[in-house]
């Protein structure tokens, strides 16, 4: 428990040195990566997504790709696409750069859904299908998606299929004015992420990851998992409810919390903490919700209320 508490705190603290002021988002988004989640930043440009994902990727040998999401895009700018070599005279498949450990998807509903649909598999599978073959993809594939709240001019919002498959919906937000004059300090001659070295191997969080389910989940917190995911499914503000998934999501990272609190069994409060960022965007309100100023936020506020937590002796 000790060595996994160490790989976890090495790699939070060098993503620290990078991105000022976000501690619990990097938390999340770290947790959500060990637990073989997808992240969806929702957040406005020049707030250090780019940043984020570099600083991950950099801080555990891993390799990254950026991918602009842009109208034009075409699902084999992403997976790739097979090309005839003239001198073989034979098909030589060019992997996209899907293939990588540290995906980065930029501005994703600024591409079509056919392009869109790209990732659905890879999410959820990790792997993909292209003319006819299926490839395996990097055992710790991590999507770190953005999208701009605000500008939605020429945008193609995410189906809910896809939304479904974002383990978590998280916002890095402006930094704190004192966080803001630390980070403009630390930029003013070069980068921190110039200066930023590899602090654990990629071995150590793919063991790490596969800890994770070993983690004991007790009867009554497995119960009030299913009874908060219900309450959505009955919700009389809500059209569309969690669904299988998100337990499995909200159970995966309770999990991850806990491993890397040095604990072998998730408590409550470790589901408590992520039931916003995990379920929230998955719900589709009624028109009448809507029209009342409701918000899936004050939905879920009203559910964790009515969801009775456990008590549960250790």
């Amino acid at each position: 428990m000790e060595e996994v508490v160490t790989v976890f705190e090495k790699v939070f603290e060098n993503v620290k040195e990078v991105i000022v002021g976000k501690d619990e988002v990097i938390r999340k988004i770290l947790l959500a990566w060990l637990s073989g989640g997808h992240i969806l930043l929702e957040d406005v440009p020049g707030t250090g997504k780019t940043m984020l994902a570099r600083a991950i990727a950099g801080s555990t040998h891993c390799d990254w790709n950026r991918v602009q999401f842009t109208p034009d895009l075409l699902p084999t700018d992403i997976l790739g696409s097979s090309v005839f070599n003239q001198k073989k005279f034979e098909f030589e498949f060019h992997p996209g750069p899907i293939f990588t450990t540290v995906l980065l998807g930029d501005e994703i509903n600024r591409a079509t859904p056919r392009t869109q649909s790209a990732l659905l598999e890879a999410m959820s599978e990790g792997q993909t299908s292209i003319e006819g073959k299926t490839h395996a993809l990097d055992s710790l594939f991590f999507t770190l998606a953005t999208q701009n709240p605000v500008d939605q001019l020429g945008t193609h919002s995410l189906p809910e299929a896809q939304l479904d498959r974002f383990m978590m919906r998280l916002s890095l937000g402006y930094p704190q004015p004192k966080d803001e004059v630390l980070m403009l300090k630390n930029q003013n001659q070069s980068h921190p992420i110039e200066n930023l070295k590899p602090v654990v191997s990629k071995e150590s969080l793919l063991q790490l990851k596969k800890t994770v389910p070993m983690v004991s989940v007790n009867d009554d917190v497995y119960s009030y998992i299913v009874e908060v995911l219900n309450l959505t499914r009955h919700s009389s503000h809500l059209r569309l409810g969690a669904s299988p998934r998100a337990s499995i999501a909200l159970t995966r990272v309770a999990q991850a919390a806990a491993l890397v609190e040095g604990l072998d069994h998730v408590r409550p409060t470790h589901v408590y903490r992520f039931l916003d960022d995990v379920i929230s965007h998955r719900l589709i309100l009624t028109p009448e919700a809507k029209l009342a100023g409701m918000t899936q936020k004050t939905v879920m506020q009203e559910i964790k209320q009515a969801a009775k937590v456990p008590t549960v002796d250790w």
